[in-house]
């Protein structure tokens, strides 16, 4: 006697709830900006301090201008709250796109959001501009003439240079984070998705074995069968 199981489950049932619901509250334009709180609220925290350096960096600066030594304080302090005010205006523009709910597209959202690449690439901007205005006062405070007012061009660019470096560093060691857990999420996806996989071919796939007793008795019951109806 040979026992046959079917399993005729489509993949459609083998979905869990969960799953279900999740899927269906990741086509939800509005929760795409909050997705990865984490993250967003990291590069949300970063921006502000970001202002709130530039700005009141640039505000001392020219707070301190004078008619004597007052040029290189006016270019860097304008310099910087015009830093801080670009800061400002793009947390700004991200907040009214959001409200408005004008943008529509997973990938735009992405790049707009606090925690996307709308951030880190203007804090490595942002990083790179302060860079080189330290530089700058580096070197006019390396060949101009020996003085009080050269001196502080000397430690101001030197606040700048080390200012502007960290937050390019800490740019890219975010970025390289990122990427690795990205690389990660992906190897745990994948290795979860060949494990599903293998697990629905075993419950899809059966191996029958009939011995050769059981083939013989099933002949003799046909066999029998068929002379009794004769």
């Amino acid at each position: 006697r040979v026992k046959q199981h079917q399993t005729a489950v489509g993949p459609s049932k083998l979905t869990p709830p969960t799953l279900m619901q999740r899927r269906i509250l990741d086509d939800q334009v509005e929760l795409w900006w909050f997705k990865e709180p984490r993250r967003s609220l990291l590069c949300y925290c970063a921006s502000v301090a970001l202002i709130l350096g530039l700005g009141l960096g640039g505000v001392g600066l020219l707070s301190t201008t004078t008619s004597l030594s007052g040029e290189w304080r006016l270019g860097v302090g304008t310099t910087l709250c015009l830093l801080s005010l670009a800061v400002l205006l793009k947390q700004l523009l991200s907040s009214a796109i959001q409200d408005m709910n004008c943008v529509r597209s997973r990938r735009r959202i992405d790049q707009l959001k606090s925690g996307g690449r709308a951030d880190p690439a203007l804090i490595l901007a942002v990083g790179l501009a302060v860079v080189l205005c330290g530089t700058v006062l580096l070197c006019v405070a390396t060949i101009g003439s020996r003085g009080h007012d050269s001196r502080e061009m000397l430690v101001s660019g030197l606040v700048l240079m080390a200012a502007g470096t960290g937050m390019t560093l800490a740019v890219v060691g975010y970025s390289v984070l990122v990427y690795l857990k990205r690389q990660r999420e992906q190897r745990r996806r994948r290795m979860m998705r060949m494990s599903r996989a293998r697990r629905l071919g075993s419950r899809a796939v059966r191996v029958f074995s009939v011995s050769g007793g059981q083939m013989s008795q099933a002949r003799r019951e046909t066999s029998s069968s068929r002379t009794s109806l004769i």
